[in-house]
């Protein structure tokens, strides 16, 4: 409601700045006595000065009412602690006691394991070590403060930001909606100031994280003046599924712990603190649509188990949100060279030859990195191909999951860390993030960086692994080479 009113207010507040200032110029040059103390006794002499003032007012005002810019100072990511760790073999194990599981099922989350693209060294949290896990509420709130206080220290100690200055304060979790909210816990384990304006984002799967971002972006450009943190994580113990259904069993699989905090701010001062400014966000979504609202479902199963369903269309629905996305997305960033080569292909399939082929538009001529879903190997790769990417454009994304698995929102800040890492990211790069989550929705960040990036390797979450999997892709090439040599 606070921020409603505040749209609201400044909504008023424009429409004010601007009716009043033309009126009073209009009463100005048309009332005596200021035509007559000119000698302006015809209409035009009037008119032609009403206009002239006119077009410098509304420059003016175009140039002034332009909205801050939004810069990204800092990002934090969660490092697991070491004993979360769960190679293959303890997973299997551990699952194999807990007394819920055939062992069809068992047989099946070991070959989901083996083809997932993960490594040995991903986590788990702490409630799911125990045999059988730990899903009461006691311990998600526990598995939360993990999650959440690592980073939200780390971030404000990176940042030297005060808690007390902090105006906006975004939290996001799909599956663990405790009262009070996870915003609650942050607003009160910090002491952050009663008038900051808190929100909780919940049930939108691995988009949140860029969805936060989104959302931080179009507050600030409101709140002028204001810092905003942006929280991302996913509770696992209370998203634990206990049953046979395969397709549910997939999450237990897939998502492994992880977190990220993120400092945005509209305040000019932080310019030259920044890694980044946020140019472009772009959403949207197909929940209008059964076949694709149904296509990652949180049901019961037929013994009441309580699990999430991945449907057998959910690619191509993933797929056809994608498309609906960067169509907006390729319309506001790419050249017109560029739209001109698609546009040209399409009316030739259409019209001329039904069996040419349709230009896909090479977006790696606009951005230079890309974090894209970590949803599995297969769907990277498909992702990639959508998109007319090349190896190295993914490799941030293939280090991400295989190090540390399906991390839902918080993922795409790890690839960023990666990246980082590397030193890939210079001076004037641009970074798209793509998040996709259940409903399904689909959201696009476009980041620049506005400064060097110095020194990222010695810390974060890639500190111990980097040389391990920096230039990769470039082995892997090497050798499929030498091979095919």
């Amino acid at each position: 409601m606070e921020a409603t009113i505040n749209w609201l207010d400044a909504s008023t507040t424009t429409t004010t700045a601007f009716l009043l200032p033309l009126l009073s110029l209009f009463s100005f040059l048309f009332l005596p006595p200021f035509p007559c103390i000119l000698g302006w006794r015809s209409p035009f002499h009037c008119s032609f000065a009403f206009a002239c003032v006119l077009a410098a007012f509304l420059v003016l005002r175009r140039f002034c009412s332009r909205p801050c810019p939004v810069y990204l100072v800092d990002f934090s990511c969660l490092s697991p602690p070491a004993h979360c760790r769960v190679p293959f073999s303890s997973f299997l194990e551990n699952v194999s006691l807990f007394g819920t599981f055939d062992w069809e099922s068992i047989e099946f989350m070991s070959k989901i394991l083996l083809s997932s693209g993960q490594s040995e060294e991903t986590h788990l949290p702490p409630p799911l070590h125990y045999i059988p896990p730990k899903s009461g509420h006691d311990y998600s709130i526990e598995e939360a403060h993990l999650l959440l206080f690592s980073v939200m220290d780390d971030l404000l100690a990176k940042t030297g930001l005060s808690p007390r200055d902090i105006d906006i304060l975004i939290v996001n979790c799909s599956g663990f909606c405790p009262q009070p909210s996870l915003a609650s816990i942050i607003v009160n384990s910090y002491s952050l100031r009663d008038d900051v304006k808190s929100y909780n984002i919940s049930g939108m799967g691995c988009s949140a994280g860029a969805i936060g971002v989104d959302m931080a972006k179009r507050l600030l450009g409101v709140h002028k003046g204001s810092n905003a943190i942006v929280l991302s994580t996913e509770v696992l113990s209370t998203g634990w599924y206990t049953g046979r259904d395969r397709p549910k069993l997939l999450l237990n699989c897939l998502f492994r712990m992880g977190s990220a905090a993120v400092l945005l701010t509209n305040r000019m001062e932080a310019r030259k603190s920044s890694k980044y400014k946020v140019l472009h966000t772009v959403r949207t979504q197909r929940s209008f649509e059964d076949r694709s609202y149904y296509s990652a479902f949180r049901e019961e199963d037929s013994d009441g188990h309580l699990g999430v369903t991945l449907n057998k269309d959910l690619l191509q629905v993933a797929g056809e949100t994608l498309r609906s996305n960067i169509t907006i997305l390729g319309s506001e960033i790419l050249s017109w060279s560029e739209k001109l080569r698609h546009v040209a292909s399409v009316l030739r399939k259409r019209f001329v030859d039904k069996s040419s082929e349709t230009y896909i538009p090479r977006f790696n001529s606009v951005v230079q990195h890309f974090c894209l879903p970590t949803s599995g190997r297969p769907v990277i790769r498909e992702i990639g191909k959508g998109l007319n990417l090349g190896e190295g454009d993914m490799e941030a994304a293939l280090a991400t999951l295989h190090r540390f698995g399906n991390q839902s929102s918080s993922s795409l800040w790890y690839e960023l860390a990666f990246m980082e890492a590397q030193g890939r990211v210079k001076e004037g790069d641009k970074v798209w993030q793509l998040g996709m989550g259940s409903g399904p929705k689909c959201t696009s960040v476009i980041l620049q960086c506005v400064g060097p990036i110095v020194g990222e390797a010695q810390s974060g979450p890639w500190a111990e692994a980097l040389q391990r999997y920096s230039g990769r892709h470039e082995r892997k090439r090497h050798d499929s080479q030498s091979q095919s040599s």
